[in-house]
């Protein structure tokens, strides 16, 4: 090496916010021009198999306060248990169900979506793994996505067999990963910290 490198400290990481709506949904901004729509504001874009239902993921922070300057993505599997993918053989480039969407929490600190329930897919033992959506929420403060689960209170007999949930020893804190169905709508409460605090995966 011709020229020696200093010894460098290390520093805080930076923050997520307070841009977070501004670079990832400018139109729910108001910032308009730029492009057409927010990316994963839509999931269904024409006919697609299974029930439609819609996802709501309301955060709170540590004292209970909804969390509005923030994202929400999910991710999931179509009806039949099938991920929709670019590397996914035979995939199609412009599916009617894309089975990704990113919505910002609103003032009161819930991101909607419309999308179908998922089908089961194989967990890393094979078998079967109950119905879910993995959840990537990002906010003002949080300087790595935080990575949990949405599972469906009216699977019970799934959930009690999911791989992922029996990984979680203390089982009364399964209970923070259901979401609770009210008509057509399913809705899941995560809080970020204190005694409701939601589990979050390392991935």
């Amino acid at each position: 090496m011709l020229h020696p490198v200093p010894t460098l400290k290390e520093t805080p990481s930076q923050t997520a916010g307070p841009y977070v709506h501004i670079g990832m949904t400018p139109n729910f901004c108001g910032i308009t021009g730029a492009i057409d729509a927010d990316l994963g504001k839509t999931m269904i874009h024409g006919d697609v198999e299974g029930e439609r239902i819609n996802v709501a993921v309301r955060v709170f922070d540590g004292a209970g306060v909804p969390l509005f300057d923030g994202v929400v993505e999910i991710w999931q599997a179509d009806a039949k248990g099938n991920f929709v993918g670019p590397t996914t053989p035979g995939s199609n480039a412009a599916p009617a169900f894309t089975g990704w969407g990113r919505q910002p929490l609103s003032e009161a600190g819930a991101a909607t979506f419309e999308t179908i329930k998922p089908g089961r897919v194989p967990g890393p033992d094979g078998k079967l793994m109950a119905p879910h959506i993995a959840l990537w929420i990002v906010a003002r403060g949080i300087n790595i996505g935080l990575q949990t689960r949405l599972y469906f209170a009216d699977e019970a007999e799934a959930n009690a067999t999911d791989f992922v949930l029996n990984k979680i020893m203390d089982k009364r804190r399964r209970d923070t990963l259901i979401a609770q169905r009210e008509g057509s709508t399913y809705t899941l409460d995560v809080h970020l910290q204190g005694e409701k605090e939601t589990v979050f995966f390392d991935m």
